[in-house]
C-alpha cells in the first residue's frame, strides 16, 4: 500500500458507487502470498502531505467503501496486514482462504498506531478483549482464528474460495439493488464506526510516525530484512518479536 494505491482505489470506489449497473464489488490479488500486506512507511510522509487542509485520503476511502451503494466482498488469500487489513474491514464481507491467509495489525510493534480504521472496526467485531490482544500483541493470526474471533465472515477451504465467492456475488447481484443498498445502510448505522473516531486513530498515527520508538524499531526491522529478505514480510509477527528483544 503506498500513496497511488489509496488514490487509485478512492478513484475506483468512487466509479463503481456512480454507476447504476454495479452491484457487488470482489477485491482479491493476483500476487502469491498476499493479499494487501500493509502501508509503505517510507511513504507515509508523502500521504499526510497531500492531506494537508483535507479529509485524508485514506479515511474517505474506507468510508466511501463502508458506505457504498453496492456490496463489497474481500476475497482473501495471503498476508492482510496493517492497512491492507483495514481495507478488508471496510468490506461488507470477507471471506478467507483457511490454509493460505494471514491476518494482522502489526503497528503496535513496530512503535507506531493503527490509523486506517484497525482499532475501531476491530472492537466492533471482536470485543474489547480480542481487539486488545490482536492490536498490542501485532502477531499473526491465521484464518481459522480470525474467523473464530469474528474477524472474517467464513474461513473456506483454499480450493473452493473462488467458486464460493463468485456464487455469493451472482447470489447478491441477483437481488433488487435497492433493497440490498436499504438493508446495509440500516445495518451500518449501528455497527459502523463514526467520522470522528477514524480520523483521531488518524491523527494519533501521524503523530507516532515522528516518536524515537518507531525510530529505533524501523530500524531494526530494517537490519532483519537486508539479512532475511522477503521472510520478514511472511512472517512478519516473528520479526517484530525479535526486532523488539535486540532494543
Amino acid at each position: 500500500m503506498v500513496p497511488e494505491t489509496v488514490h487509485r482505489l478512492r478513484e475506483v470506489v468512487t466509479q463503481f458507487s456512480d454507476d447504476p449497473q454495479v452491484q457487488v464489488v470482489v477485491f482479491t490479488s493476483d500476487t502469491p502470498g498476499f493479499f494487501i500486506n500493509h502501508f509503505d512507511l517510507a511513504q507515509a510522509g508523502e500521504l499526510l502531505t497531500q492531506d494537508a487542509d483535507a479529509t485524508p485520503a485514506w479515511i474517505d476511502l474506507v468510508e466511501r467503501l463502508s458506505t457504498a451503494p453496492f456490496i463489497s466482498i474481500a476475497s482473501i488469500r495471503g498476508r492482510t496486514r496493517g492497512a491492507g487489513n483495514e481495507l478488508a474491514l471496510a468490506c461488507d464481507l470477507r471471506y478467507a482462504s483457511r490454509e493460505q491467509a494471514v491476518f494482522g495489525q502489526p503497528e503496535v510493534g513496530i512503535g507506531i498506531l493503527p490509523g486506517g480504521g484497525g482499532t475501531q472496526r476491530l472492537t466492533r467485531l471482536l470485543g474489547r478483549d480480542r481487539a486488545l490482544e490482536v492490536v498490542l500483541s501485532a502477531d499473526d493470526y491465521d484464518a481459522d482464528t480470525a474467523r473464530q474471533y469474528g474477524w472474517v465472515t467464513r474461513a473456506v477451504p483454499d480450493a473452493d474460495l473462488d467458486g464460493f465467492v463468485d456464487a455469493m456475488a451472482s447470489r447478491l447481484a441477483s437481488f433488487d439493488k435497492g433493497t440490498l443498498q436499504t438493508a446495509k445502510a440500516q445495518i451500518s448505522q449501528v455497527t459502523l464506526p463514526p467520522r470522528t473516531e477514524l480520523l483521531a486513530a488518524y491523527t494519533a498515527f501521524a503523530a507516532s510516525l515522528t516518536s524515537p520508538a518507531f525510530a529505533a524499531r524501523a530500524q531494526e526491522m530494517g537490519k532483519l530484512a537486508e539479512q532475511k529478505g522477503l521472510d520478514v514480510e511472511l512472517r512478519m509477527g516473528d520479526y517484530l518479536a525479535v526486532a523488539n528483544q535486540q532494543i
